[in-house]
């Protein structure tokens, strides 16, 4: 059926191939019969000749017309083109070249369909233009039913929603299900499939005014990739938002949702939160591999002197421990490779999450829910009745919570927990203006650590690196230093994406509460105060520990001024 019909029958009335009663007659015949084919109805009236529309639409569009009659397709082609697409789009593959697939179709108004595919294989599509009744015998005889399992976009890697996400029985006929709308979900598989394979740790749809932006965030930098055509946008929030069980129908206010997935033998868990946009929703999904977590102290990229000093730290009997930084620069899986480093038998943990992003075995681990009510807070005072030994809050947001976990921390029970400061030391000031004591503060903390990543240079592309005046200027770099010290850079390969850098590594600023410090938070000093004490008393800070992976050619000089641009003193 021709897609943009009314400019076919535009095209037919001003060539003379049909008059304004035969096409409102032909109209009739269509909406009788629950069609919208107006053209069709035409042709089979006998009013327009199909190898003369054939020709025009040809003449139209710059396209050849092609006889498939008597035509073998070579295997080659048919074995590089799935069988679902040809049976969704109604069309077949005759040629292929090396960056070049020709394929014929019966409507060539239906541009939309040439950009998908084009998204689809990653290559340059050509078009002629064949009787769809032919294409359609085509399709039968080279894609029979019961021998297409597999699309040829997910024919190495398998990808399939687990037993635990439940489809809302509401969202039979959405767009987007699996029975009538199979290439999209191939579309969607695909660019969750290449993310895992690049290591993504999430992936950005964003709708722009004219095209729809897919990035993915590897090694924390942003990366675009091949994003869907504009028009599929609709439908690609609908499928990711029904594979998340979040409502499809509300696109005013923010969502969150939880997909579950198997690519090969690794369990993924994707977290989707979606939020309205000027041009619609933007979705961004968060891929948690729980095979990759690293719940080991020494792989977090501690030095041994730092290493002691926290193993020391986590081992205390009481007290809290503060794992400072921004979003996304670590924090929870140094909680969680604490935690799982000091689970024993003998001691009860319990966590209080937002979300739980991994299950630790053996760790009693309960999910924040305010719709019923249990905030932080909530969930704290009744862990307290659980007899714990060990107690981690996977946020202090407020001053409830911050009290309740002091008070945790003052009756004998050691808790860990995160606040987002700039600097370790700047922990205490972001207790003391949510209203806790000051003498509280230094009664029941026992240290603080900031932590960020930095991005690791690819061991593949590595090679000597001679700083630039900027890098000795900005870092403080005597010639004597720079004679004594080595530094390298990613050149840049396949292996890292030609970015020069492949993982990260940690970098911490640890703030040990001395009986000095507890004087000076005591007198309710500034942070400025505590960390000049501090960094004079041997506190090594954020740049100095990024300094030592750069002097070890864990990283680059590049990133560790990038990632410590406020850390100057």
């Amino acid at each position: 059926m021709i897609k943009d019909t009314e400019f076919v029958i535009k095209l037919l009335r001003e060539y003379g191939m049909a008059d304004a009663s035969q096409i409102l007659a032909a109209r009739n015949v269509a909406m009788d019969s629950g069609s919208d084919d107006v053209i069709g109805e035409l042709v089979k009236a006998g009013v327009v000749d199909q190898e003369e529309l054939l020709n025009l639409l040809a003449q139209q569009y710059g396209m050849e017309v092609m006889d498939l009659s008597g035509y073998d397709i070579p295997e080659e082609v048919i074995s590089g083109f799935s069988g679902d697409y040809a049976r969704y789009y109604r069309v077949i593959p005759v040629a292929k070249d090396d960056m070049l697939f020709t394929i014929a179709m019966g409507d060539p108004t239906n541009v939309e369909t040439l950009d998908t595919l084009r998204y689809l294989l990653g290559t340059d599509i050509d078009a002629v233009i064949a009787p769809e009744e032919q294409i359609l015998e085509a399709i039968e005889k080279y894609y029979p039913e019961e021998n297409e399992d597999v699309s040829s976009v997910n024919q190495d890697v398998d990808i399939s929603v687990t037993d635990e996400l439940v489809y809302n029985q509401d969202d039979a006929n959405a767009p987007g299900r699996e029975d009538d709308d199979t290439p999209l979900i191939r579309l969607v598989s695909k660019l969750i499939i290449d993310a895992y394979k690049m290591r993504a740790s999430d992936i950005h749809f964003e709708p722009q005014e004219k095209r729809y932006r897919v990035r993915y965030r590897i090694d924390g930098a942003l990366r675009e990739v091949d994003g869907p055509p504009k028009y599929m946008q609709a439908n690609f929030t609908s499928r990711i938002k029904i594979m998340a069980n979040m409502d499809i129908t509300e696109k005013r206010i923010p969502q969150d949702g939880r997909i579950r997935i198997n690519v090969g033998d690794k369990e993924l868990d994707l977290r989707v939160s979606s939020i309205p946009t000027v041009f619609g929703e933007s979705i961004v999904m968060r891929i948690l591999d729980k095979s990759s977590i690293q719940l080991d102290i020494p792989r977090l990229g501690f030095y041994a002197d730092d290493l002691e000093m926290v193993t020391k730290i986590i081992n205390y009997p009481d007290g809290i421990f503060l794992v400072t930084g921004p979003t996304g620069s670590g924090k929870t899986t140094s909680l969680y490779a604490f935690l799982n480093t000091i689970n024993t038998t003998a001691r009860k943990l319990i966590t209080v999450e937002d979300p739980i992003e991994y299950q630790l075995p053996g760790v009693n681990q309960v999910q924040v829910d305010r719709y019923v009510d249990m905030t932080f807070a909530a969930a704290l005072r009744s862990m307290l009745r659980q007899a714990p030994n060990i107690i981690m809050v996977g946020e202090i947001r407020d001053l409830e919570t911050a009290e309740i976990a002091i008070n945790a921390a003052l009756t004998g029970h050691l808790v860990f927990s995160t606040l987002h400061t700039n600097d370790a030391p700047g922990a205490v000031t972001r207790l003391v203006d949510m209203g806790v004591k000051p003498f509280l503060v230094a009664t029941a903390l026992r240290a603080a650590m900031a932590q960020r990543l930095l991005r690791r240079v690819c061991k593949e592309c590595a090679e000597p690196y001679t700083p630039t005046q900027a890098e000795r200027r900005i870092l403080g770099l005597t010639e004597e230093y720079l004679a004594n010290h080595k530094f390298v850079k990613g050149k840049g390969c396949r292996n890292c994406g030609f970015t020069g850098y492949r993982g990260r590594v940690g970098i911490y600023e640890i703030f040990l509460i001395t009986e000095d410090i507890a004087r000076l938070i005591f007198s309710n000093e500034t942070s400025g105060t505590l960390r000049t004490y501090a960094r004079k008393n041997g506190m090594r800070s954020l740049r100095d520990d990024a300094l030592r992976k750069a002097e070890a050619g864990t990283s680059t000089l590049e990133e560790v001024i990038f990632v410590t641009l406020r850390d100057e003193n």
